[in-house]
This record gives structure tokens, sequence and C-alpha cells, in this order.
């Protein structure tokens, strides 16, 4: 493995983007999904919702006791969606840190689960791999250093606090050209090239949490989505000043992004990146807390404003979810 030295941003270059704000994936059916993530990880309910652009699905949202940036790895249920084909331009894993010296409990909580995992060692970092009900591959890792993050603890879940999920380490990407989407990422975003090791490349935010491993595939076929597949990445910005400054850029670059949305919990623009993948900037608030209690976060179905006069029909639509016990199952 190689580690690089950090690079010193260029004057003119836009303010870069503070690391991963959350991870979109696609899941089949929600009970499953709400038994694995919360249920087996531990990782609490923050957000109950829908797909805003398809109400009839849920939108879930898991991270640590109140949702802080860059903890959270979100869902659409979209059970009668096909299998992904897996290739270029798409986020093949997705790594969550776990604290220090927690490989072996984590590696017995599985077993206890009856999940199939295995260990391997990244970026001379350790991490336990495995894939979620619905085939999303997915990593624990324990970071060499451990990135500035706020945590809070979720005391009523089913994992200890000291070994409890602390939030997004990063995704793996396939690139069919990598030079394209690593000059973005770096030009663009502001990443920095932090290691590298075999195949991988590994970028990352200046003090911020969440990383995203490129690896060129000239030989694999194009991606797509299906279950068990990564939607797309988000990432953190302070603020709509921030946003802008950044999507100003994305636009420079020849890409296309949307306007601004607002996801109410933050604001959103959407574009792909040169290599195909689908990024978001969401802005670090007003964030979950706004429209409920911390201590009842994720308890029941919460909808945009925009949506509410559609509940009846949207309450219909949706199945019925169980939390999983303080056992972590149901």
């Amino acid at each position: 493995m190689v580690r690089a030295r950090p690079t010193i941003p260029s004057k003119g270059m836009p303010p870069p983007v503070n690391g991963l704000h959350h991870i979109t994936a696609i899941a089949g059916d929600p009970q499953e999904n709400l038994d694995f993530y919360a249920g087996v990880l531990g990782m609490r309910l923050v957000k109950r919702s829908v797909n805003q652009d398809d109400p009839s699905t849920y939108h879930l949202f898991y991270a640590d006791a109140v949702g802080h940036p860059g903890a959270d790895l979100t869902f659409f249920p979209w059970t009668m969606a096909a299998p992904p084909r897996m290739g270029h331009g798409l986020a093949v894993e997705v790594s969550l840190e776990i604290p220090r010296d927690s490989v072996g409990f984590w590696s017995a909580r599985l077993e206890r689960y009856g999940v199939v995992h295995d260990s391997d060692v990244r970026f001379g970092e350790r991490a336990i791999t495995l894939h979620d009900p619905h085939g999303m591959a997915v990593a624990l890792v324990e970071p060499s250093v451990m990135p500035a993050r706020a945590f809070t603890p979720w005391d009523a879940g089913p994992v200890g606090a000291a070994q409890q999920i602390r939030g997004l380490h990063g995704a793996r990407v396939w690139q069919r050209e990598a030079a394209p989407s690593i000059d973005f990422l770096t030009r663009v975003m502001g990443l920095e090239l932090l290691a590298a090791e075999g195949e991988w490349q590994r970028f990352g935010a200046r003090g911020g949490a969440g990383t995203i491993d490129v690896r060129e595939t000239p030989n694999e076929r194009r991606g797509a989505w299906g279950i068990g597949a990564v939607h797309h990445l988000a990432w953190r910005v302070d603020d709509d000043i921030h946003q802008q400054a950044v999507r100003t850029a994305v636009v420079e670059s020849g890409a296309r992004p949307t306007g601004v949305i607002d996801r109410f919990w933050f604001r959103s623009v959407y574009f792909r990146e040169p290599g195909g993948v689908l990024f978001e900037l969401a802005t670090d608030g007003p964030g979950f807390t706004v429209d409920e209690d911390t201590g009842h976060l994720g308890e029941s179905l919460v909808l945009p404003p925009f949506l509410e006069s559609m509940r009846p029909t949207i309450e219909q639509q949706l199945p019925t979810l169980v939390m999983p016990g303080v056992s972590g199952v149901r």
C-alpha cells in the first residue's frame, strides 16, 4: 500500500465537500431490510418516510441515535425491481465504520444470526465483508485512523454503545476509465488521494469522514441498478452557499446538475460524475429532528408537507413494519 501526500488546493478551486453525507441503496422487502439493519447491525431507524418521487415506496434511514450527517445509510425498498447488473459506473460496496478492536464482537454477532461473512485487510484496516439479505455488498471496517465525526450512541439499541456502528466508512466504485472520474473527484469535489493499494485508489475529504475507493475495470460491462445495488452517493456541504459553490464547479466541469431540491431534512442537488455514478450534494441541515422529537425518531411515518394530503392513500399502499426487539430479532 502506498499512502499519498495530501494535496494543496489551487487558487480558484471550489470549497471541497466534507466527506460523505449519506448513501442510498435499493432494497427488496422492507421488513427484511429493517430486521437486518436495525436488528442485526443495530443501527437506529431515524426516519420512516417515502421516496418523494415514488411515494408508494418507503424511504428508510438508518444512522446513529440522532442521524448525524455522515452516518446515514438509506434504502428504497423497490420489491418489484430486478437484480442489478454489477459493472462499471456503479458503487459496488458500502462500508460502515466500527470501533477499534470490535471485529471480534461483530464476527461473533454475525455468526449468531447466521450471516455469512469473511475477513479482509484493506489499506491497513481490518474489515468484515458480507452481503445483506438482498445481496448488497457491505463491509464493516475498523479505521486505521479514527476520523473526526459526530456520533451519538443509541442507548435503546440491541448493540452496546462501545461496539455500535459509528457511521459511513465509504464506498467502492468501478469505472471503465478511472482518470476522468479521479480528475472530477479531486478538481471539482476537492477530495484528496489518500492511498493506493493494488488496483484501488482511495480518495477522501481533508478531516471529513467517508472515503471513495476507485478501481478501473475496462473489461466489465456497464452496471445497472436493481435490488441490492447502491443508488447514489451523497456528499456533505455545510449550507446553501457551500452547495451553490460546488454546484457551480460541477456545471463548469460539463456535468448537468439538477436545481436545488428541498428534501426537508436537507437540500439536495443531483448529477452524474464522468463515469456515471449518481452523486448528490446534501446540506448538513436542517436535520432529522426538525419534524420529530429525538426520542421518537423513526417510530411513525413522516411525510413532507406536499404529500400530507395524500397520507391516507400512501399509508394504505405501504406494508406495516414491525421494529426488531432489543435482542435484534422480532
